[in-house]
């Protein structure tokens, strides 16, 4: 690595920490000034507030304001060294304009390598912390309020639950079916199931078992059965933001779990592990877009340039948050949806490296 990618690797570095800092500052100011009216009338320790709450709250919004933060740093430092003809001066020197982006892509990687370090795992295990707060300290008590759950146990084990209370872990009018060659062989009811904490177990209450055979029904009756079954309290908690606490390995359990199950709200979490692999690549894709239209010493000066960042840097986000929405809709694959802006973008990159003056 020569002197030249030294020094524009440093400044770009530097400018993108400045950046990252100084917008994790002013969200944390605003956050905590909208959020203490909740943190006084809920009485949240200050240990609490500071440690569990803003400490993993700064990784959180680091790596979510990550692919805007390094596109803007580099439309800023790019076009104050173009306005400084640095750029100009390079060039004259016998460096082409390819080489001269040598330097943007290894700092970009770096930024993605690390984003795609933090994204999968160092994220998850600080929202671990953060949004149980958040549940606790902002969002209220939360009630379980679905009715006539049916939820997919086992290959040919089917469990259903009228109404959950999850704050007692108590399920009523449950019943468990075992369905083969499209018939039902076996099926539990009863009125009431507890979860045990201490054996980790469920204890079905007042149930009644008939078993359907080709010679006859059997019926039997019970007060009370201890039983180990593919279903926890944990699936009747709160999902808010749930997606965002997997570590990447615990998100493909978990989808693959979601499948199983046949139940419906997918989506979230593929296109969450699908941002986890494409936020990288666009932290590239928008640095190098951001290079193209700054290196230019433009007559509108440096601020047209970053006001020309901005502008492409908020249509990303609109497109990609557009593409996102109609996915968690079901109007579009995951996938494609995550990896359209991407694609998109890439394009304009390629349009604009051919098309600018250089």
């Amino acid at each position: 690595m020569k002197i030249l990618d030294l020094y524009i690797l440093k400044k770009f570095l530097k400018t993108y920490v400045f950046a990252v800092f100084l917008i994790v500052l002013i969200v944390m100011v605003i956050d905590y000034t909208e959020k203490i009216d909740d943190f006084i009338r809920k009485e949240a320790p200050m240990r609490a507030i500071i440690f569990d709450y803003y400490l993993n709250f700064i990784p959180y919004w680091a790596n979510y304001i990550s692919p805007l933060m390094v596109f803007i740093a580099t439309v800023f430092f790019t076009a104050s060294m173009a306005a400084k003809t640095e750029i100009i001066a390079i060039l004259s020197s016998g460096v082409s304009f390819t080489r001269l982006m040598r330097p943007y892509l290894i700092g970009s990687s770096i930024i993605a390598l690390g984003t795609f370090l933090m994204i999968g795992w160092v994220v998850p295990n600080a929202n671990k912390i953060r949004v149980p707060f958040e549940h606790e300290y902002i969002n209220g008590t939360y009630f379980f309020d679905k009715r006539d759950v049916h939820i997919k146990i086992a290959p040919d084990v089917y469990a259903y639950i009228e109404s959950y209370d999850n704050t007692s872990n108590t399920g009523y009018r449950f019943s468990l079916e075992r369905i083969a060659d499209n018939e039902i062989k076996q099926k539990l009811m009863s009125d009431r199931i507890t979860w045990d904490s201490v054996a980790k177990k469920w204890t079905i209450h007042d149930y009644r078992i008939r078993t359907f055979a080709g010679n006859g029904n059997g019926l039997v009756f019970g007060t009370k059965i201890d039983t180990t079954l593919n279903l926890l309290p944990k699936d009747f908690q709160n999902k808010h933001l749930l997606h965002e606490t997997f570590t990447l390995p615990e998100l493909n359990r978990h989808i693959d779990l979601v499948r199983s199950r046949g139940a419906d709200g997918i989506e979230v979490f593929l296109i969450e592990k699908y941002i986890r692999f494409a936020n990288p690549f666009s932290i590239i894709i928008l640095t190098i877009i951001g290079f193209l239209v700054s290196a230019r010493k433009s007559r509108g000066g440096v601020g047209f340039q970053i006001a020309l960042g901005f502008s492409l840097a908020f249509v990303y986000i609109l497109f990609f948050m557009m593409s996102k929405g109609i996915a968690e809709g079901g109007g579009m694959p995951p996938m494609l949806a995550v990896w359209l802006p991407n694609i998109v973008f890439s394009g304009v990159g390629l349009g604009l490296y051919y098309t600018i003056p250089r």
